[in-house]
């Protein structure tokens, strides 16, 4: 199978490279060729448009930061849609909101290709392992086909049902994270005020009913001071409002997500649109005139767990 992969950002670049590592036959396509430079230095090919890289391969991936950008590379003159041809899939594995993979994915149709949402969910430092979870949406027949890749791309891979179940699913558990996040701001400002030991406090929190993905990752880095989660403060904000917004669609009345969405917009306005995500907490260590600093922990994250091939849950 040849595979196109759009997209070599943070998360991108780190999936592209598992299929590379693996001896998948890829071909790259990236707006910055200085993403794109090491890839071709490894035996990757370099498609010069989107177009482009659809008519050369079997399976196109994108990986991007927006559903307009998505729409932009999908439909544009020398777009996606005008490279694909019949039974080709496309694999749409940037977060985006369930009605635009849905829209997009009826022009994939027309073009009798077949279309698939697959996010991943995990951590840029379980990406570049090929380690991180993929949730994949759509045909079940194409979901199978495309297997092998999904599985050097992610250790635990679920077929979650019809096109765009996939997205719904993602929203879903990056709004959970983002509330674990700010969460943790506050806890970390009552242990800090109540003078524990900030290392035993972050090992009770890990063995406790009080756990999460969140804490075992993020707390180490904001007890570091360098945040560096790998991802920005815009993309929390991105996905807070899809989250937000699906709510609003469905009519369901919540309490916790628009507040969360406010946080994120005070984060953004102090640090920057491109500040970590997990600098959130440093708005309680401002308002508070503390520090979450601790010996002992991590500047970036690193996966220790043995790549391996991985599987469908």
């Amino acid at each position: 199978m040849k595979v196109g992969f759009i997209g070599l950002g943070n998360v991108g670049g780190k999936l592209a490279g598992s299929l590379l590592r693996n001896k998948f036959d890829l071909t790259v396509r990236d707006l910055d060729e200085n993403l794109t430079k090491p890839f071709f230095e490894q035996g990757a090919k370099i498609a010069n448009t989107a177009k482009e890289l659809a008519e050369k391969v079997d399976l196109i991936i994108t990986c991007l930061p927006s559903p307009e950008i998505c729409a932009e590379v999908m439909e544009g003159s020398d777009g996606i849609l005008n490279g694909l041809s019949e039974k080709k899939i496309w694999l749409e594995m940037s977060t985006t909101d369930e009605a635009e993979v849905k829209r997009i994915g009826q022009k994939v149709i027309e073009k009798k290709a077949i279309p698939l949402d697959g996010p991943v969910s995990g951590g840029c430092h379980r990406a570049a392992t090929g380690n991180i979870a993929i949730f994949v949406g759509g045909e079940r027949e194409a979901f199978n086909k495309i297997l092998p890749a999904l599985t050097v791309m992610g250790r635990k891979i679920l077929h979650t049902g019809k096109l765009g179940s996939a997205s719904i699913l993602k929203v879903i558990t990056n709004y959970l994270a983002s509330v674990h996040l700010v969460a943790l701001g506050e806890a970390w400002t009552v242990a800090k005020k109540s003078n524990l030991d900030l290392t035993k406090a972050y090992k009770g929190i890990a063995v406790s009913s009080g756990n999460s993905f969140v804490h075992e990752t993020e707390s180490q880095v904001i007890l570091n001071g360098s945040y560096n989660i790998n991802f920005t403060m815009d993309l929390v904000l991105k996905d807070t409002g899809l989250f937000d917004e699906l709510a609003k669609k469905l009519n369901a009345s919540l309490e916790i997500s628009p507040k969360i969405v406010d946080i994120f917009k005070d984060g953004q306005k102090k640090y920057g649109s491109r500040a970590w995500s997990s600098m959130i907490v440093k708005r309680m260590e401002d308002i508070n005139q503390i520090n979450f600093r601790a010996e002992g922990f991590p500047e970036e994250l690193v996966d220790n767990e043995p790549e391996r091939r991985g599987h469908e849950i």
